[in-house]
């Protein structure tokens, strides 16, 4: 049972898209304005986001795969948050597959797997030919996509 406290993810589709534009640009670094908008309207996905009175703490989305469905991205400003918006994206989906592509150094995305029994199935490394960008990977819960590159 969720406390008062908690926070309430919301349908994608009633985001303010420049509070999620401007979310977006603090984790991924570089503005996605014409992928986002193509992004969270995808058929077979549903998105949830969580906010406050003045700005976006997460979102979230859930697109059907070949097998089951991927979660991504997962963004979040913590652990509570990408909970919420986890198990709001997956309650769309009961007993299906669904998979979430984490990364390690986010320690707390590591937790949230292993909280929702999830298996590890494949492994990839990041590597960078100069330097590693200043991500900030603890908003990381889960990567957009592996296979846009």
């Amino acid at each position: 049972m969720k406390s008062k406290e908690s926070p309430t993810a919301l349908p994608i589709a009633d985001v303010d898209f420049n509070k999620l534009l401007e979310y977006d640009r603090e984790i991924f670094l570089v503005p996605r304005t014409e992928f986002l908008r193509r992004w969270i309207v995808q058929v077979d996905s549903v998105g949830y986001y969580v906010e406050n009175e003045t700005h976006l703490l997460g979102y979230g989305i859930l697109r059907k795969c070949i097998k089951g469905y991927k979660v991504g991205p997962l963004f979040a400003d913590n652990e509570v948050i990408a909970v919420e918006i986890l198990e709001a994206l997956i309650s769309n989906i009961a007993g299906e597959f669904y998979y979430l592509d984490i990364p390690e150094p986010n320690s707390e995305s590591l937790k949230i797997a292993e909280q929702f029994n999830m298996q590890k199935i494949f492994e990839t490394a990041r590597m960078y030919s100069k330097e590693i960008p200043n991500v900030p990977l603890h908003k990381v819960f889960g990567i957009t996509s592996f296979e846009l590159g």
